[in-house]
């Protein structure tokens, strides 16, 4: 692994031109007409950028089996996780978070930005020490950011502490705290005052009535902070008729706001309260979209309280953009390509001239067969290094086999 890609050949685009992808020095510097064998010969693959998980919680992946195994909605997913948290050590989150990076890894996710909590017990930042060791381990496989997921209670000094740890970001969830425009006020301090982007946890709730994304926008603009602050989840969004909707979107474009969709948690998690008719867990995403805003989707939790599912895949997201967010093939892989990275404030990457040499290359014939999911054969390329590949031998009944060949007698 990690051996060098400087020639990709015979591969696919999206568009069904076959191309060879010429690498120097982690970035791509020519995409032509095929016409030779190089390093990868892919010839009936489809070669992607690879993706990007704008908002993991690494610290709480795969903890499913350690909690009180109840389905249900927001608030008692909390009550569930922090039944468990104040258990945890720091190498119990080491573990179960470098696994999760595995299964992002070998799915094709090279950049991924996770939330950490800050954390019960004595040592309320142990999360933030596992975690940032792991991003120095992982520097060469893939690009993690971290934000600190802050608590109404926590204090100012914990999370100074916490940026002179290494954090990338400070976070929150002031929409559940009592007085969610003060918090949010104060977070924006201290990230000013820690030269530090944001990203928060925003509108987790559905119904009109539920709209803190507002105030954000009008502090984001009062600050001057276009490009660092992201919303993420924003599902209340969907509940809101066309003259507020179209007015609190352009709102969100004039802040410069980056807001990310988390369709399979906000998909298990909203709506149990509404039993007929149920609404959807998602923001108005084609409404955000042709107002140009930026757009991101990821798969938010692993197999935890928050979504007892979930496979680290960008696959997963898209499919469910397309079946529940109604958005087309195009624009659901940019939500996780392009649109993740741009929200997270990092330069292209793919197979165009300029980008970073980061792919996922697919065995499929087209973008939707590839969205379906035909399969784990992938070969995953970061920074011009390969970092993960994936082979697949299927067999069934059906499978075509060559004719015996029958020697003379």
């Amino acid at each position: 692994m990690l051996e060098p890609v400087h020639l990709i050949t015979g591969v696919s685009l999206v568009d069904g031109t076959v191309v060879d992808v010429t690498v120097a020095e982690g970035v791509v510097t020519a995409v032509r007409e095929s016409t030779t064998v190089g390093d990868l010969h892919l010839p009936g693959w489809l070669l992607l950028s690879a993706a990007t998980e704008p908002h993991a919680h690494l610290d709480k992946a795969f903890s499913w089996a350690h909690v009180p195994q109840r389905y249900g909605d927001l608030r008692s997913a909390i009550g569930n996780w922090l039944s468990y948290a104040g258990t945890m050590t720091a190498a119990d989150i080491h573990r179960r978070a470098r696994h999760a990076l595995e299964q992002y890894l070998a799915h094709g996710i090279t950049t991924i930005r996770t939330h950490v909590d800050v954390l019960p017990g004595p040592d309320p930042l142990r999360g933030v020490e596992a975690l940032l060791a792991l991003r120095e381990e992982t520097r060469d496989l893939l690009d993690l950011q971290i934000a600190l997921l802050t608590r109404e209670d926590s204090s100012d000094s914990l999370v100074i502490e916490a940026a002179h740890l290494g954090i990338d970001l400070i976070g929150g969830a002031p929409h559940l705290w009592r007085d969610p425009e003060a918090d949010t006020n104060r977070l924006l301090d201290l990230a000013e005052q820690l030269d530090l982007p944001v990203d928060l946890h925003t509108d987790e709730q559905l119904g009109a009535h539920v709209l803190s994304l507002a105030h954000l926008c009008r502090q984001v603009r009062q600050r001057g902070l276009a490009g660092r602050v992201t919303a993420s989840h924003c599902v209340s969004l969907g509940s809101l008729p066309s003259e507020p909707l179209a007015r609190i979107v352009g709102e969100i474009r004039a802040a410069g706001i980056g807001i990310i969709t988390l369709p399979i948690t906000n998909l298990y998690l909203q709506g149990r309260e509404h039993p007929a008719p149920r609404p959807r867990g998602l923001p108005a995403l084609q409404a955000l979209l042709d107002a140009g805003v930026d757009l991101a989707a990821g798969g938010d939790n692993i197999r935890d309280p928050f979504n007892p599912m979930g496979r680290a895949d960008p696959f997963e997201t898209t499919s469910l953009l397309i079946t529940a967010g109604h958005l087309d093939a195009h624009s659901a892989l940019a939500a996780v390509t392009s649109g993740g990275r741009a929200v997270l404030g990092l330069p292209p990457a793919g197979p165009t001239v300029g980008s970073r040499a980061n792919f996922v290359a697919v065995q499929a014939a087209s973008l939707a067969d590839a969205l379906a999911g035909p399969g784990d054969a992938r070969i995953v390329v970061h920074n011009g290094r390969t970092v993960s590949r994936t082979t697949v031998d299927r067999q069934t009944a059906l499978t075509p086999y060559p004719e015996p060949t029958v020697r003379p007698a």
